[in-house]
């Protein structure tokens, strides 16, 4: 056998070993036991809010199975605020942290990529058939329609981007703007008298008669007076 021919065998085999015990090492006694390993393997810096496990990669990672919900749910299980809040109540039947989850993006980007494809999956794997997402579930506490559109928010809306496409107003001569917009709460109070009437000048304008005052490219813009921030 040529010398060449054993020397990269030698080569080969030390290089076996030494891929084989690093993780061998790093599972029996922790990243800490080699220092200098986890600079070559590290993927990026954590967020701002996990810097302090900068470096203790299996408080998140386990061996073999990567990351477990179960290590997410073992600190945050103490924010009972997920499960209260109405908005975020839906954490309470995930067992998949990682798929909206992100690290390892840097200290300034917020650790989370919402993806409803995952909320489908996991609909998909518990009931063992298509699952149709339900928006409300999640959105209603931030529906600036008031629930006047009804629930069905993907007759509008996609999961890929909430701002709709090509959308535009009817003809700004329209008088039907109040089967789409709700005044806010200001409007049905003194406010309206004292101040809306009087920085539009129409003193005989009704709360549901939106297209008296407000221009149609956006409600701050007051007809013949601009750009007002009124409410």
């Amino acid at each position: 056998m040529k010398r060449t021919t054993i020397l990269y065998l030698v080569l080969a085999t030390i290089a076996l070993l030494a891929a084989a015990a690093i993780p061998f090492t790093v599972y029996r006694s922790g990243s800490t036991a080699l220092p200098q390993w986890s600079s070559a393997v590290r993927p990026g810096p954590l967020s701002s809010a996990h810097a302090f496990l900068e470096g203790k990669c299996e408080s998140c990672h386990t061996p073999n199975q990567g990351i477990k919900a179960a290590t997410c749910i073992a600190c945050h299980a103490s924010a009972p605020e997920l499960l209260m809040k109405p908005a975020t109540a839906f954490h309470a039947n995930l067992k998949e942290c990682a798929g909206c989850h992100i690290e390892h993006q840097g200290r300034t980007l917020r650790p989370v990529r919402m993806d409803h494809q995952i909320l489908e999956e996991i609909a998909r794997r518990t009931t063992g058939q298509a699952a149709k997402l339900d928006c409300q579930s999640c959105h209603a506490p931030r529906d600036i329609h008031k629930g006047f559109f009804g629930p069905e928010c993907a007759s509008c809306h996609t999961t890929e981007r909430w701002k709709i496409n090509g959308f535009l107003h009817p003809s700004p001569k329209s008088t039907e703007c109040s089967q789409c917009h709700k005044a806010p709460p200001s409007h049905y109070m003194m406010h309206f008298e004292m101040m809306d009437k009087m920085i539009s000048g129409e003193k005989r304008a009704r709360v549901d008669q939106c297209f008296s005052c407000h221009q149609t490219d956006s409600f701050n813009n007051i007809k013949g007076v601009g750009m007002v921030k009124v409410h």
